[in-house]
């Protein structure tokens, strides 16, 4: 694996991070007490998150393998998060070996081990750039350095949106999801989750409070808003649904018995 940075690597353990806080719900190990402590205070107040977290997980595995098998060759992976086992490339490469991956976050930690978790298959590759989502022409730069983005990509930003805010004053996140699917090539693939509080909003209102009140700006939205990321792609069925909803398998229909997970999912492609 070889790799691009953009950004300093000093790890901030003086305030949570996302990403950090996702793998302690994932049961990973590469966290620091400030993210155990925000993420243990977000699961008292919304029970769901842990089989959310882990639904999100499945999604990103069903909808990488749904690209795979329909002949994706190249994957971008924004906000890619804590490595954890099996990952998107490994995924991908089950399906297709020859697949390329790309990763990108701004995470310092993930920087840190992306060299030693990140293994490809010998026939195709897997990369890493350190960038934040915002920041769409480096994050296109980097990765067009591994990726022919003339060809279809498979762009996947899973449980990333709802840490964006639509001013367009501010992140734009409508705006920037755009400008990513405007360079990619016909054929290309997009994959998203997001938070809502249309499924259990007293949780999930609690939680973002949360999020906000440690510094970490949080937006759930409604199922129409989620639904304008897609605006001119071809939404591939079941359409936008809850996350566990989304072309399910056993597994899936299994954990819907454990309770409700507030968390849409689609996936479309650029015509």
């Amino acid at each position: 694996m070889t790799g691009s940075e953009s950004a300093p690597t000093r790890v901030d353990t003086s305030r949570p991070h996302p990403a950090r806080v996702y793998d302690w719900w994932l049961g990973g190990k590469d966290n620091y007490p400030v993210d155990e402590e925000l993420a243990r205070r977000i699961l008292a107040a919304d029970g769901t998150v842990v089989r959310g977290a882990r639904a999100n997980r499945r999604f990103m595995h069903r909808a990488t393998r749904a690209a795979a098998r329909a002949g994706i060759r190249q994957f971008l992976d924004i906000g890619t998060g804590i490595p954890t086992q099996p990952n998107l490339h490994q995924v991908a490469q089950q399906v297709a070996p020859e697949s390329k991956v790309v990763y990108a976050d701004n995470d310092p930690i993930v920087l840190r081990h992306a060299e030693a978790l990140l293994h490809g298959s010998a026939e195709g590759t897997t990369d890493y750039v350190h960038a934040d989502v915002r920041d769409p022409e480096t994050i296109l730069r980097l990765a067009g350095e591994f990726l022919d983005l003339a060809q279809p990509v498979a762009l996947s930003l899973v449980a990333l949106t709802h840490y964006l805010g639509d001013a367009s004053d501010g992140d734009d996140v409508y705006g920037l999801l755009k400008g990513y699917i405007e360079v990619l090539a016909p054929g290309s693939w997009l994959v998203l989750s997001q938070v809502t509080s249309d499924i259990s909003p007293e949780g999930v209102e609690k939680a973002a409070g949360l999020f906000r009140q440690s510094g970490t700006p949080f937006f759930p939205r409604s199922r129409a808003e989620f639904s304008r990321f897609f605006d001119g792609l071809e939404l591939q069925e079941p359409g936008v649904v809850a996350v566990s909803e989304w072309q399910p398998e056993p597994e899936d229909v299994a954990a819907q018995a454990e309770g409700v997970v507030p968390v849409y999912a689609g996936v479309a492609i650029k015509s």
